[in-house]
């Protein structure tokens, strides 16, 4: 099944991206049994928007994680997640969204609780983004890819990436060189998802820079629900 998409055009890349900043706390009196986090202070429904929003369930998709050598049913996740979406020839966005979850999980390792958070990095890039080159960029990154609770994910092929990452989790891209030109860059949206171990979704930070702190906070209460 697809997911909501009123926002697939170039343009709606820029206008997906003026929906951040619409996280606010947590809402006294507001429950969902699915979810630790009350509902963030929002001017819509989660049902309104494309990306699986708070107290939805992520989608029943499986991706291949080439530094693993394995696949991913990202229901099957045991642990809270972070999820965000990403390809490593970005000079802009992207290098801020790996850098966030990076630190996170540097935060998570001088502090306890590694191995209780998992981190999916997915590129929207396969043609590109192998298994090598994602070794390199993890390097480049000083991202601690070895780790069990880091994991690359890249769909197999372009379709396959437009499926998942576009159709299914709302984040909208596209080429912005023709086709034959091998140093291709894409517009893009931004978002980071935190979700719980049942798989629904605690919080879709929209931000092009999401803030570490506010997203290690909401990790906290997640993990000690």
């Amino acid at each position: 099944m697809y997911r909501r998409t009123f926002l697939r055009s170039t343009g709606a890349v820029g206008a997906i991206g003026g929906l951040a900043g619409c996280l606010g706390s947590v809402g006294l009196g507001d429950s969902n049994p699915d979810v630790a986090l009350g509902e963030p202070d929002r001017e819509f429904e989660s049902s309104d928007v494309p990306y699986p929003a708070w107290g939805e369930q992520i989608p029943d998709v499986t991706v291949p994680a080439p530094v693993d050598s394995r696949e991913i049913r990202l229901r099957d996740i045991e642990t809270p997640s972070l999820l965000t979406f990403f390809y490593s020839h970005c000079r802009t966005v992207c290098p801020v969204l790996i850098s966030t979850q990076r630190n996170i999980q540097a935060h998570a390792q001088n502090n306890g609780y590694s191995d209780a958070v998992s981190f999916f990095p997915t590129t929207f890039d396969p043609a590109r983004d192998t298994s090598e080159r994602l070794r390199t960029y993890a390097d480049d990154m000083n991202v601690n890819a070895d780790h069990e609770n880091w994991h690359f994910l890249r769909p197999a092929s372009k379709e396959r990436a437009k499926a998942v990452v576009q159709d299914q989790f709302g984040v909208a891209f596209q080429r912005t060189e023709p086709e034959d030109m091998d140093m291709y860059m894409f517009t893009h949206s931004a978002l980071t998802l935190l979700v719980n171990a049942d798989g629904f979704v605690e919080r879709a930070y929209r931000s092009k820079s999401p803030d570490e702190e506010t997203i290690i906070s909401d990790l906290k209460t997640v993990r000690n629900a």
